[in-house]
């Protein structure tokens, strides 16, 4: 799929044909970062709803809950949540049950309370690969809380619901991708806090150091020994007219739902694994992602994925990695940010491709680390 522009930060007015939403773009200055893994809720409710057509309609139904309130701008400017006056503080200046909004009525959909939004599943104290957008760059420091435990995602968010202190402190990570693009963010490993089961809401504050900016989010977790599948995204944003399964219960399966059921490869070396999900079909098209993960006890220095297509099928663009085709055999291998993989840690990879005719077989993943 071709990268789509970011509509919102050009400033215009986006008229999308009928039956799209039309997308009205604010005129005070957007802004520069939300999480992407774990996803915040504007950043996963915007993969959501995204169509081939670059329209947003969202399936999951706290998306569509929160767009009704906030409007599509809110998905359009998924990394806009922020306050400008901010300065570092939080108790007090965003009140009780806004914290998802960071207190900005422009994102006041995000803080309601509810079971059904895109979940991540993690697994406690385990090592993670975060990602937070790099809209804009900004030197600061990122700040991750977490709920308390017993917390109750249909309760509003308080600050007496988080943990009174972070569990990790990031300042000036590095950064990977381009700036002002979907693809650019920083990227750090960290640990996910210890002791932690069930639903709990991983809560971010980007504390610039350059300005009185800040920058906040809500991201939807289930610690039940995942690592950072997401589960209530309606087919990654593909194609809204085959709508998902379901939210999962509290303590949810951590595979694929059965719908698009992973393969795990047979072979491959000690340690990486790759499972393939078909996020959207239509006519003609798919789109797939992979992902890669390190299940061995030391770092992988990169990965390669290969598999054969059964059905003629061809990959058309393919992001976070470079390929070859040659027939029906296909060879993925990672770039630069996506390589290094810590034990437990994940990388994906995502692409659009063609096919002719009913049959668009899953195909078995081989992975393999030099």
């Amino acid at each position: 799929m071709k990268r789509l522009r970011r509509i919102a930060v050009l400033g215009a007015v986006a008229a999308l044909t009928a039956g799209m939403i039309t997308v009205l773009n604010p005129t005070s200055a957007v802004a520069h970062g939300a999480a992407m893994a774990p996803g915040s809720r504007t950043f996963l409710c915007w993969k959501d709803g995204l169509s081939p057509r670059g329209d947003i309609q969202p399936i999951n139904p706290a998306c569509a809950a929160a767009v009704g309130q906030s409007g599509a701008n809110s998905l359009y400017n998924w990394f806009s949540v922020l306050r400008s006056d901010a300065g570092g503080r939080t108790t007090g200046f965003v009140p009780d049950g806004q914290l998802c909004s960071g207190g900005n009525s422009s994102f006041s959909g995000y803080n309601l309370a509810r079971n059904d939004w895109p979940l991540t599943h993690l697994t406690a104290g385990a090592n993670f690969s975060w990602k937070y957008s790099n809209w804009a760059h900004h030197p600061g420091t990122f700040y991750f809380y977490v709920t308390r435990d017993g917390f109750n995602p249909t309760s509003a968010l308080n600050w007496s619901s988080l943990e009174s202190t972070p569990f990790l402190t990031v300042t000036n990570p590095p950064q990977q991708g381009a700036v002002g693009t979907n693809e650019g963010h920083y990227y750090f490993s960290g640990q996910l806090p210890t002791g932690k089961s069930g639903r709990h809401i991983i809560y971010s504050r980007w504390v610039r150091s350059d300005s009185q900016e800040n920058f906040f989010g809500c991201s939807d977790v289930v610690f039940d020994g995942g690592n950072g599948q997401v589960t209530g995204v309606g087919n990654g944003g593909s194609n809204p007219t085959n709508p998902p399964t379901t939210t999962p219960p509290n303590n949810p399966p951590t595979t694929t739902p059965p719908n698009n059921p992973p393969t795990t490869p047979p072979g491959g070396s000690a340690g990486c694994t790759a499972t393939y999900r078909l996020t959207g079909n239509w006519s003609g098209g798919f789109q797939g992602d992979v992902t890669v993960a390190n299940s061995g006890t030391s770092a992988l220095s990169g990965w390669t994925v290969r598999w054969t297509w059964a059905n003629g099928q061809t990959i058309g663009s393919l992001w976070n990695g470079t390929h070859t085709q040659s027939g029906s055999a296909v060879t993925v291998r990672n770039v630069g940010h996506n390589g290094n993989l810590a034990p437990g840690a994940t990388g994906t990879f995502g692409f659009t491709g063609s096919v002719s005719g009913s049959t668009n077989a899953v195909p078995t993943l081989t992975c393999s680390s030099p």
